[in-house]
C-alpha cells in the first residue's frame, strides 16, 4: 500500500535541504527505488517535506542512507506523520 509522509522538522534551512540533496545524489541516493513523489515547501528557513512511497519497507531502506547524512547537517527530521494514500491524480 502506497503511504504519505509529510516531516515538520523544528528548523529546517533552504540550505541545509539543498545541502542534503546533494549528499543523497553524490551517494546514489537521489532517486530512491519506491519514492513516486517528493515536494519541499515553505518559508526558507522553515521547510517541510512531503513523499509519497510504494511502502514503509521502501522509505525505510531509503532512511539507512539519509538518516546519516541528516544528522551529519545538523537536521532533525522529527516522527513523520505516516498516511495512507488513497488516491494520486497527476496533472
Amino acid at each position: 500500500m502506497a503511504i504519505g509522509l509529510y516531516f515538520v522538522p523544528a528548523s529546517l534551512t533552504a540550505q541545509q535541504y539543498d545541502s542534503a540533496i546533494n549528499r543523497l545524489e553524490a551517494a546514489g541516493a537521489g532517486k530512491p527505488a519506491g519514492r513516486s513523489y517528493h515536494t519541499c515547501f515553505g518559508e526558507p528557513n522553515k521547510l517541510a517535506v512531503f513523499e509519497v512511497w510504494d511502502s514503509m519497507a521502501s522509505f525505510e531502506r531509503f532512511g539507512q542512507t539519509l538518516m546519516p547524512i541528516l544528522k551529519e547537517i545538523g537536521i532533525d527530521p522529527g516522527q513523520p506523520q505516516v498516511m495512507p494514500i488513497h488516491n494520486v491524480i497527476n496533472g
